[in-house]
């Protein structure tokens, strides 16, 4: 403390002279730590650099519990708005490619055996019916759309309590035919899946009426015309209902 005492009341061209005193004398090694500090800074990598294969690692991690979260969001919701599936197991997946064509309506997705998925499983797009599982691999499977020639599904048509089947027509159309004219159809009537137990335990919307008009073969009843209620070639990801699913 004393030397403290001194030095702040000495003449300042006293401790200008130590200052400077000092300066020469550690002048070498304080230009190596200012030199080592001038390194250390522009070795610090750029914003966004990767770090390590670590952090690399933590952050892919981060970006599938971010994805996991919304699944269980969306997959939630759906539950909880439609009756039909209030005990099934929804199961949503990637969709990897479409194919269609006037020979094949059909679309691969990211899910298959290993997954619980079996063939028949209805799939929803949008909110709507969109096909069935029509092929199953361990890690992959085939969802044949309800558009596609091969395919025959049991529909009702607004409030008429009459079942009908309704099968692909290709070029993103299906058809319902066998239906009286003494029944009022109008263009943009909406077409539901019927229930099917052990698949969907409630009618769900899979189509709109595009087009009625009498059958050239059979004038006494209708050719009609559904089209989907999503456009399906847009859509990325895709929900499997599984009924009764495996604990």
């Amino acid at each position: 403390m004393l030397s403290g005492f001194i030095l702040l009341f000495s003449p300042k061209n006293l401790t200008n002279d130590l200052q400077f005193a000092f300066a020469r004398l550690f002048r070498w090694p304080l230009t190596i730590g200012k030199n080592i500090s001038l390194y250390a800074r522009t070795k610090q990598p750029a914003p966004g650099t990767t770090f390590s294969k670590e952090s690399n690692y933590i952050a892919n991690l981060e970006e599938q519990l971010r994805q996991k979260h919304l699944e269980v969001i969306e997959l939630s919701r759906l539950q909880t708005r439609f009756h039909a599936l209030e005990n099934a197991g929804l199961l949503m997946a990637i969709v990897y490619r479409f194919s269609i064509n006037g020979a094949r309506c059909e679309l691969t997705i990211s899910r298959g055996k290993n997954d619980g998925l079996a063939k028949g499983y209805y799939v929803l797009g949008d909110n709507s019916i969109i096909g069935t599982v029509s092929d199953v691999s361990p890690t992959t499977a085939r969802v044949k759309l309800f558009t596609d020639p091969a395919s025959k599904i049991a529909v009702r048509i607004g409030n008429l309590n009459i079942d009908r089947l309704m099968e692909g027509a290709g070029k993103d159309l299906a058809k319902i035919e066998h239906l009286s004219i003494k029944h009022k159809i109008n263009v943009g009537d909406e077409v539901f899946a019927r229930k099917k137990p052990g698949f969907i335990d409630a009618s769900m919307i899979i189509g709109v009426v595009a087009r009625c008009e009498r059958d050239d073969r059979n004038p006494l009843v209708w050719d009609i015309t559904v089209k989907p209620v999503c456009d399906i070639e847009r859509l990325n990801t895709i929900t499997v209902i599984i009924m009764n699913p495996q604990e």
